[in-house]
């Protein structure tokens, strides 16, 4: 059973999303003191956070930094404010998926499945090392390291940067990474995977590696490689 940490300061949204999630054999715990969000965290140790934005003394982004100091644990948002930037930000920040309040439970229950099985899945493969213009990519880890120098991704940078390399000096479209990345591609706005994009490569330049992965305009991505001798 999955453990799924709701940080939602709105009790009646709280117990409904709770009891639907339960339906689907999902353990969901809340939050008794939104100032000591961190030590409940580390309490309750689960597999899922999802953040509202909007809580008491600090909001869900303050809360998303603070996670991701410790943890690369997959974050979904929360938002009942129409403000586009709110998305960015949160991609910004690390968040695996954004939901748009209101809100249909199919789709929060579909988005919370496929992060989950990306997360969770593609983690218990063979392969645990990749080599890739020659920095050694780690998927357990999430780690690439390049001169002895490593950076840690999230979650979705390796899952990119993942099918990237697989593909390397092919492109892989937009809508193929979407697809892979959070299945239902229909409720993704096009825009989170240029974020994603763009942290991977920002996460990629103290190794001078992101000037491999390439923008192929109106195409999608690549990942390039030295031909072998």
């Amino acid at each position: 059973m999955f453990k799924i940490m709701l940080i939602e300061d709105d009790e009646s949204l709280f117990s409904e999303i709770k009891e639907r999630l339960s339906q689907w054999s999902y353990d969901v715990y809340g939050v008794q003191d939104f100032g000591k969000v961190m030590q409940e965290y580390s309490a309750i140790q689960p597999q899922l956070v999802i953040i509202d934005i909007q809580l008491p003394q600090y909001d869900g982004f303050h809360w998303c930094r603070m996670i991701r100091a410790h943890s690369n644990v997959p974050i979904i948002f929360l938002s009942s404010r129409d403000h586009p930037t709110d998305m960015v930000m949160s991609m910004h920040l690390g968040a695996d998926d954004f939901i748009q309040k209101p809100f249909h439970f199919d789709v929060l229950i579909a988005k919370i499945q496929a992060t989950l099985r990306r997360v969770y899945n593609y983690n218990t493969e063979r392969i645990e090392l990749r080599t890739w213009r020659g920095a050694t990519i780690e998927y357990v880890k999430n780690t690439l390291t390049h001169d002895n120098e490593s950076v840690l991704l999230t979650k979705n940078e390796m899952f990119i940067l993942k099918v990237l390399v697989e593909h390397k000096n092919q492109i892989v479209n937009r809508e193929d990474l979407i697809r892979s990345l959070w299945d239902h591609e229909h409720f993704v706005s096009d825009n989170t995977l240029t974020v994603n994009v763009n942290r991977l490569r920002k996460k990629l330049e103290p190794l001078d590696l992101d000037g491999y992965i390439e923008t192929k305009v109106g195409q999608g991505y690549m990942a390039t490689e030295e031909a072998e001798a």
